[in-house]
């Protein structure tokens, strides 16, 4: 009886939607609009609910037709994207299987298609070692908020869900995630530049969220409207004539170690040198209490300029282990934050070895001082052996020469480091 009941709730939608075919909203009053918008919005919510869950019952019509599954049936017979299809098929689903409150919702038109992919992706993100019943809980949260809040916003609170359901285990798990994602991004960063033959060179480029915030500030300085600058003739016209023989361009055989350098740029660029934004030298902050800076497995916050697209979905969030090795070598201003938020300290750049030490440090060591390392000093940072973060002084006794893969091993927390008795720091894998 169901199934005849939906299909002619399907025709008569329809038929509804035909009886106002020529309908003419100019006539309208402004209450009348708003009205309709918010009845149609929810009427689309629970259309959406009810496709999605025949949807997810759908596998026999797969079979029907030989397709792979009922997204491919799907796609080929409505002519939609097959990767919306998939997507759609996913969270068909999820609603079908995992999410009982956010299918409620969508029936009651409380919930749009928009908001349920949003926190169906939080809690998708959520730590598999996170509970059932915390799940459930992060779960109705969300929902709850979906009549105040829109997708973006509820993709924002949904990355700190965990702060609310269950703040006991929140930090450990939001910087375990953040450390896999921080290691993803360093395994698939890269750079690319190709000539178009135009006069034009695409480059392309893969970089860690913390890059990306870095470059976007930085990029953000020089398009402020308020910054008047001039158009400098490019000191090198040697490349005028034959292209082809001086493209330092031409052909890119190591995007991954582009992409490396790229980022180790951003890191080297001194801000005060960039134009004043913001009332200030343009400046990326990391702001993190002093427990968490401490801490073996935590978190901080990247405060930049906030114009890559996409940040409700991951936002700006680092790793301590990642801010203390930003407070170590690249010049950012990273916030102590006290237990009322307070700043306690603000590591400016005068943290960060000086140039006479730099040199010193280089006369010294010649060479990466991690054990078998034979990195050249010039292309080394400078290391706080005990960090600046627990009293440690930037001074030569106090510092080392590490590449930069080394370097970000000295700051993670899965490794531990001996000092041999040469000097040398030995690493070690933390069981």
């Amino acid at each position: 009886m169901t199934r005849h009941l939906i299909i002619a709730a399907a025709s008569d939608v329809r038929a509804s939607l035909k009886a106002v075919a020529d309908a003419n909203p100019t006539f309208m009053t402004t209450q009348e609009k708003a009205t309709a918008l918010v009845q149609l919005a929810a009427a689309e919510a629970q259309l959406g609910e009810l496709r999605l869950r025949i949807l997810a019952d759908a596998g026999d019509l797969a079979e029907t037709t030989a397709a792979k599954d009922a997204a491919a049936w799907l796609a080929r017979q409505t002519r939609t994207p097959y990767a919306d299809a998939r997507a759609d098929l996913r969270l068909a689903t999820a609603l079908d299987r995992d999410r009982p409150v956010l299918a409620a919702a969508m029936r009651d038109g409380a919930a749009s298609l928009a908001q349920a992919r949003v926190i169906d992706r939080a809690l998708r993100n959520l730590p598999a070692a996170v509970d059932a019943e915390t799940v459930a809980l992060a779960e109705k949260h969300l929902v709850d908020h979906a009549g105040e809040f829109g997708p973006k916003e509820l993709g924002r609170i949904g990355r700190r869900i965990l702060d609310v359901v269950a703040p006991e285990i929140a930090e450990a798990a939001e910087a375990q995630r953040l450390a896999d994602l921080e290691a993803h991004a360093a395994d698939k960063t890269r750079l690319t530049m190709r000539r178009l033959g135009d006069g034009t060179t695409r480059i392309s480029s893969r970089v860690p969220d913390s890059a990306a915030t870095r470059f976007a500030t930085y990029l953000e300085a020089f398009t402020n409207p308020r910054v008047e600058r001039e158009v400098q003739p490019p000191a090198d016209t040697s490349l005028a004539g034959d292209a082809t023989a001086h493209d330092p361009v031409a052909r890119m055989a190591y995007p991954k170690r582009m992409g490396q350098a790229f980022v180790q740029l951003l890191e080297s660029l001194d801000p005060t040198r960039l134009p004043v934004h913001g009332g200030d030298a343009t400046t990326v902050v990391v702001t993190i209490d002093l427990e968490s800076l401490k801490a073996r497995l935590a978190t901080a916050d990247l405060v930049g300029a906030g114009l890559v697209p996409g940040d409700e979905l991951t936002g700006d969030a680092i790793t301590a282990a990642q801010a203390r090795r930003l407070a170590c070598s690249a010049k950012i201003l990273p916030a102590v934050l006290g237990g009322a938020s307070l700043p306690l300290d603000l590591g400016r750049v005068r943290r960060l070895f000086t140039p006479a030490q730099r040199k010193a440090l280089l006369i010294r060591d010649q060479t990466c001082r991690a054990e078998g390392c034979d990195t050249p000093g010039t292309w080394c940072e400078a290391h706080h052996l005990d960090p600046w973060t627990t009293g440690g002084p930037t001074d030569l006794d106090n510092g080392i020469l590490l590449c930069s893969h080394h370097h970000h091993r000295a700051h993670d927390t899965s490794y531990r480091t001996d000092r041999l008795p040469s000097g040398d720091l030995r690493f070690h894998p933390r069981r």
